[in-house]
């Protein structure tokens, strides 16, 4: 019996998986399926957004991972992070009263920047981990007129994203590969991807909200495990779409690019919390693009990257005209190095 990799289950194998499960309840606007970030339930007057995500990655500040990249979901389907349950599993022989206590601070601290209740969850030792888990549970409201699903994508749409290609990546390389970094580039350099948790940050929560409030968005997707590539797959997928991804024109930070290079690591394909894609018609693009161009930094802040095809069209990547097919394998690239 051949076992399967660690990641995300292979696209067409869990679009095949949830394509098995019936819905009858009339409330559930939006259930599961492939470039979904959550659930939506019609509450009446509002959307109640529901999304859960865990952290298995890191150990470090692994409360305010948890926080935004649950908030990132809520934010994606156009919705208003509310309120916040954890799930805290730690492993056995391993875990002190001081790690707690800061990942617990950590946890209300995330909460409060975004104006999040942190309503419960529950906390145990666990055997047989080798390194914590957190599974958060958000839960949002969003205005019926605000709500946006990936279904909605059409031909001609183009897909835009925010800052830079594998900020979260760059910022867990840092932390597990202190000793090699500093040898390579020096304190500053590992100081600088240290901080890519905060600076450019992993929430996408404002820049969500600009995006939708802006224009009139097609769709939008946090992209997290198996990075822009997966998650620019999976909007595809998701409104039955093909795409070209213009990989030339794909942010990537300096330090991004010089640590993928050191650990023989796609920047394209690790872990992407921090970006934003967004789909808009070209009618709307320009509307968008005014909302972002005075934003100040060393990276853009809003880049064109792709443009989607017709039904049931493949996603390529395009580099010098070179057009390339690719299927995610649902492996992100940073597994190899933890």
């Amino acid at each position: 019996m051949k076992f399967l990799e660690i990641g995300k289950l292979k696209s067409d194998f869990l679009e095949d998986l949830l394509g098995k499960i019936e819905i009858d309840d009339k409330r559930v606007v939006v259930g599961p399926g492939i470039g979904e970030d959550a659930a939506v339930l019609d509450m009446g007057d509002t959307y109640l957004i529901v999304k859960s995500d865990p952290i298995t990655f890191v150990s470090d500040r692994i409360g305010w991972y948890v926080v935004n990249v649950n908030a990132n979901d809520i934010a994606s389907m156009g919705g208003e992070p509310r309120w916040f349950l954890v799930t805290i599993l730690l492993p056995e022989k391993q875990t002190t009263v001081p790690y707690i206590e800061k990942m617990m601070k950590d946890l209300r601290r995330s909460c409060d920047e975004l104006g999040i209740a942190l309503i419960g969850g529950h906390t145990e030792i666990t055997h047989g981990l080798k390194f914590p888990v957190l599974s958060g549970t958000m839960l949002g409201e969003a205005d019926k007129d605000d709500l946006i699903k990936n279904g909605d994508v059409k031909k001609g749409d183009l897909l835009y994203m925010t800052k830079g290609v594998a900020i979260e990546a760059t910022s867990i390389i840092a932390r597990e590969k202190k000793d090699q970094i500093i040898g390579n580039f020096g304190e500053k350099f590992y100081r600088r991807c240290f901080s890519f948790l905060d600076d450019p940050g992993i929430s996408v929560v404002r820049d969500a909200k600009r995006a939708r409030t802006s224009a009139k968005v097609s769709g939008m997707h946090d992209p997290t495990e198996g990075g822009i590539l997966a998650g620019a797959y999976e909007m595809a997928r998701g409104s039955g779409v093909g795409l070209d991804i213009y990989i030339q024109k794909v942010p990537v930070y300096e330090e991004t690019g010089k640590l993928c290079e050191l650990f023989e690591i796609s920047p394209y394909s690790s872990i992407a919390s921090g970006s934003l894609l967004i789909a808009v018609s070209r009618e709307e693009s320009r509307s968008l693009e005014r909302s972002f161009k005075n934003e100040e930094g060393p990276m853009p802040c809003l880049s064109m990257i792709g443009e989607f095809t017709g039904q049931g069209d493949n996603v390529y990547v395009v580099d010098r005209g070179e057009r390339e097919l690719i299927t995610p394998t649902g492996k992100d690239e940073i597994t190899r190095l933890l």
